[in-house]
């Protein structure tokens, strides 16, 4: 039923398969048996599922053979002086518990990490209000002066930023935290894949009162 409905075109395939198995299993088979259906035992489907004209796993296509010439060389590029990459928290699943009392009482969760060595050298206090930018724009956070984070590495978590218009989620609208969304330059990726880059962001990091100056 669902390999009908539009959008489901890849579960469409898979009930439609030539190797499906097992065959003939529908609807109706199930409702005639409303004490289940004996499928037999177990059987090996690995190989079928392996659409390599040889059955085999290729751990090394040449494309990315090809391509560890400029992985290598990416190494020893210059490295920005400050990066961004995300988080998840526990309490949070993505941000589906946000919107709950019991889940997001107690101390801010949706901080920025960053470690004392980069915090002495921008005056950046434990807790202070900054000022976190990159080249697509900048948000407003509370900074979390932590050794859980490497020198040069700042962290934000994702799932966050409910204060957006239509967002009718009470108890989260109370929390809202900031999205690392608008941070993350939309116009990074990955050169081999032309996936996103979600991680590793450049970004700077200063006071709320040395922006506003600035």
């Amino acid at each position: 039923m669902l390999g009908r409905l539009p959008g489901f075109g890849a579960m469409r395939k898979l009930l439609e398969a030539p190797d499906r198995r097992p065959k003939g299993l529908g609807l109706a088979q199930l409702r005639a048996a409303p004490h289940g259906v004996d499928l037999g035992p177990l059987e090996p489907g690995l190989l079928r599922r392996i659409a390599t004209e040889d059955r085999r796993v290729r751990l090394a296509p040449d494309v990315y053979v090809k391509d560890l010439e400029r992985a290598a060389r990416s190494l020893t590029s210059p490295l920005p002086d400050l990066v961004l990459i995300g988080r998840r928290h526990v309490r949070s699943n993505n941000s589906w518990l946000h919107n709950s009392q019991r889940l997001v009482k107690g101390k801010p969760r949706c901080t920025l990490m960053i470690h004392p060595d980069d915090a002495a050298r921008r005056a950046i206090a434990d807790g202070a209000t900054v000022r976190l930018s990159s080249r697509v724009g900048g948000v407003e956070v509370a900074a979390e002066v932590t050794e859980e984070v490497m020198p040069g590495v700042v962290s934000l978590p994702h799932g966050w930023g409910h204060d957006r218009p239509g967002t009718r989620l009470s108890v989260a609208g109370r929390h809202p935290g900031v999205s690392i969304n608008d941070v993350v330059d939309d116009q990074r990726i990955d050169a081999l894949t032309g996936t996103a880059v979600l991680n590793g962001t450049p970004v700077d990091v200063e006071p709320v009162e040395l922006a506003a100056r600035a």
